[in-house]
């Protein structure tokens, strides 16, 4: 299959025409043999694939991971799925192998705020991410899995916040995700006891969406993708970051974005779109414009 770079129709043409049909499909590596991305539509997929170690993450692979979001959201995709091969989703940072720093000149402190950079990349992405789990989702791979917007898995996903059990605290924003999604207590529960949770349990606890047959999940998130993929690019981005940002935000914060927020949307061309389609009894056809 061709190799081709994502970053296309970053900025919009001048005129009224309308914005291109991205090309069908196209796949790449992003500098790391590791770390794929393919693209069909507007929709692009990261997928961990690192055969043998369940898809454990060396320096290397954290920045190719910055380095693709980074990418991705000067792009015109409209939605992401994050997601791995193999079999599992992220068995964490690679701490066995000699591969795991590569030789990396700089202190642990700058290599830990280099890691961090990847999963402010994953997270602050202005496209929905949306994360596939099967298999091991551990360490700072929970935390990568936890970066996403959605997280959907399999039954036979595993989950764990295992730092306690190496010597470790926290890391890759687990500290900030866990206490986000389940609340403080909870995610105390989670990261002194370092439980490996099935996907039953992880439902229970209410940090995925939903939790699919093996078989049937890619279908499951392909569909939901779709969804958002058809939406309103400029109203979705926008709503996601107000939603990202209530936590700290007061009422009276938050009614005052959203109001800029609807501005921007009331003069777009895709709430005029929308309402033309709605009159002609049809789908929209957004252009994020």
């Amino acid at each position: 299959m061709r190799r081709r770079n994502i970053k296309y129709n970053i900025f919009p043409p001048s005129d009224n025409r309308a914005i291109p049909e991205p090309e069908k499909r196209g796949q790449r590596s992003v500098g790391h043999e590791f770390i794929k991305l393919d693209r069909e539509g507007f929709v692009v997929t990261v997928t961990l694939d690192r055969p043998g170690t369940k898809n454990a993450c060396s320096m290397s692979m954290w920045l190719a991971i910055r380095d693709a979001f980074r990418e991705i959201a000067a792009s015109d995709a409209r939605a992401v799925v994050l997601t791995g091969a193999n079999g599992d989703f992220c068995s964490g940072a690679d701490v066995v192998s000699s591969s795991g720093s590569e030789g990396f000149p700089g202190s642990r402190l700058t290599a830990m705020r280099l890691i961090g950079d990847s999963v402010s990349a994953v997270h602050e992405c202005p496209i929905p991410v949306i994360v596939k789990v099967d298999g091991v989702s551990v360490g700072a791979g929970f935390g990568l899995a936890l970066a996403g917007d959605l997280l959907f898995c399999s039954d036979r996903s595993r989950f764990s916040a295992v730092f306690a059990k190496l010597g470790l605290s926290l890391d890759y924003g687990t500290s900030y995700f866990l206490a986000q999604r389940i609340g403080i207590h909870k995610a105390k529960e989670l990261a002194l006891t370092a439980e490996m949770m099935d996907a039953a349990r992880a439902a229970a606890i209410g940090f995925v969406n939903a939790v699919l047959p093996a078989g049937e999940l890619d279908a499951a998130v392909a569909k939901v993708v779709e969804r958002i993929a058809a939406g309103p690019p400029l109203a979705l981005s926008m709503t996601k970051r107000m939603l990202d940002n209530a936590a700290r935000s007061s009422l009276a914060h938050a009614l005052e974005t959203e109001s800029i927020a609807q501005n921007v949307n009331l003069g777009s061309q895709d709430m005029a779109e929308a309402f033309v389609a709605f009159r002609e009894k049809r789908a929209p056809q957004f252009q994020g414009r």
